[in-house]
């Protein structure tokens, strides 16, 4: 009779081990470029390493190739883009080093909240840029994502979303909440996780903040140069149009775009 053999359980919260798997990853990368190095904080291997279990083989795996294609996509240097199908990749990814960047110190992971309100299959995002989107979420930012709402999603929104989640990893399913404005349960649910006065009047809160796109632009400018002072150092050294692999990257074209308010 066959034994199945089972994988031991690495406890994360073992500081010791957990110092010394994050160690064990960084010495696996070998020499990185300047910006390689910024990226890979000690946090950074961390997610990583939680993203696969505490594996170094498989978190250097991932975590190679997403060097690899930080390196090609330069997400560092995306400002304003368009609102084609990659415009909405490459604002995607902008949203989201901008959230990074301004994520208070020691804290890794975001609480998600999207606005279905008024959404109908005609704002259904394409195949391809929901599953090129899935991908850069989860392959590219690992363990991120504290937790997700879907704000007042109508009936039809669950038939697109049968077919989207199965891009998802369980881990992140397990992320994703429905929430109903008129279901109490799921409002306080949310409510745990975003102040009643931080939130909008429109989520259910009580904040009645009225949003001013031109404020916005302001806020988003503003944070453009910040991005641009903390990459500033390592664009001397690691060049926009360098070769990766044989390639050659080209250098990004800053472009305007407008800002999505809501999941449409």
């Amino acid at each position: 009779m066959f034994r199945r053999k089972h994988a031991s359980q690495f406890n994360s919260n073992d500081s010791e081990k957990r110092e010394a798997k994050i160690n064990e990853l960084r010495d696996a990368l070998g020499p990185l470029s300047a910006r390689g190095e910024k990226y890979c904080s000690e946090a950074c291997l961390a997610r990583y390493l939680e993203a696969r279990n505490w594996n170094v083989t498989k978190s250097r795996k991932m975590l190679e190739a997403s060097l690899k294609w930080r390196a090609a996509y330069r997400p560092e240097d995306i400002r304003w883009n368009t609102t084609s199908h990659e415009g909405q990749i490459r604002f995607l990814v902008y949203v989201l080093e901008n959230a990074v960047l301004n994520l208070p110190e020691g804290q890794e992971k975001m609480v998600w909240l999207i606005d279905f309100t008024g959404w109908t299959m005609a704002h259904a995002t394409p195949m391809k840029t929901a599953r090129e989107s899935t991908s850069i979420l989860q392959n590219q930012y690992p363990e991120r994502l504290a937790i997700g709402f879907l704000f007042n999603p109508p009936k039809i929104f669950e038939t697109f979303y049968k077919v989207v989640k199965v891009f998802l990893d369980p881990k992140s399913l397990e992320k994703v909440n429905f929430v109903y404005s008129k279901d109490e349960e799921s409002m306080k649910l949310m409510h745990r996780y975003i102040d009643p006065e931080v939130l909008p009047v429109e989520f259910g809160g009580k904040n009645d903040v009225v949003y001013n796109h031109e404020e916005y632009s302001k806020l988003m400018m503003k944070d453009d140069i910040k991005t641009a002072s903390f990459w500033a150092v390592d664009a001397k050294t690691d060049h926009a149009n360098h070769d990766i692999n044989g390639t050659v990257v080209p250098e990004v074209t800053h472009q305007s775009t407008l800002v999505a308010a809501k999941a449409s």
